[in-house]
């Protein structure tokens, strides 16, 4: 039984279409890349997985469960963690009391249990030294790591990740990317939303491309990034790959 499943997935927001029958599954343990150019429905499809949008027609399963009627808090209890592009922590607080509220709310821990979880989290990457920082001070690679650790600290079965890399340095796409591959080493599934493909080619095993709402390849990473369908999808735009732009 796989992990994840989408069949037929569609929604519609007026005359803008951002799912188009969706339809792929993710195993236990997988480690999945997507791409697609700007409003090609990626985040959305993102949106629809944790409970965030609802779809107009189709199916969502984990582990076998109809999420239709499951709100999005039951979904992160369940195991759908995620981050979002722009890095959402509650400034006031500490970086440890960010991830202390994602063990208590989302990995339902408490007392001394909930302490572990939250700072064997940061730990996980790299962010314990940090810990007792405001999250509000922290520059964009450690507001990322932060965004990575909180959906950790939810105990995750599977993590969707919206552009973890995006606005860092080359060094800091690297650092993260390994970040990324020792989750993997612990059987978290990886569902990853990327423009810098170069950290996807380092760490997927696999890639998914949408354009439209509609996913439009599905395979080995650069058998995809080689196929017609998706050099048609990117002309006229850019694919950030380990030599550049292609």
């Amino acid at each position: 039984m796989p992990l994840l499943q989408l069949e037929g997935v569609s929604k519609r927001f007026g005359q803008v279409v951002v799912a188009d029958g969706i339809t792929f599954q993710l195993e236990e343990g997988a480690s999945v890349g997507v791409v697609g150019p700007n409003g090609a429905g990626k985040t959305s499809m993102f949106g629809l997985i944790s409970g965030d949008i609802k779809p107009d027609s189709g199916s969502i399963s984990f582990e076998g469960r109809d999420l239709h009627r499951v709100a999005t808090p039951t979904r992160c209890r369940m195991g759908i963690g995620r981050t979002y592009q722009i890095p959402q922590p509650f400034e006031h607080m500490t970086v440890f009391e960010n991830t202390l509220v994602a063990a208590q709310q989302g990995a339902r821990t408490r007392g001394v249990a909930s302490y572990e979880k939250a700072y064997q989290s940061l730990e996980r990457v790299g962010m314990a030294a940090l810990a007792n920082r405001p999250a509000g001070s922290l520059a964009l690679l450690h507001r990322k790591r932060l965004e990575l650790a909180r959906a950790l600290s939810s105990n995750p079965r599977i993590l969707l990740l919206d552009e973890i890399a995006g606005g860092l340095t080359d060094a800091e796409v690297v650092d993260l990317s390994a970040v990324i591959r020792g989750l993997q080493g612990e059987g978290i599934a990886i569902l990853w939303i990327e423009h810098v493909v170069r950290a996807l080619l380092s760490t997927v095993d696999r890639l998914l491309c949408l354009a439209n709402g509609a996913l439009v390849a599905d395979g080995e990473p650069r058998e995809v990034l080689a196929s017609d369908a998706v050099r048609t999808v990117y002309l006229g735009g850019r694919i950030i790959n380990e030599s550049g732009v292609s």
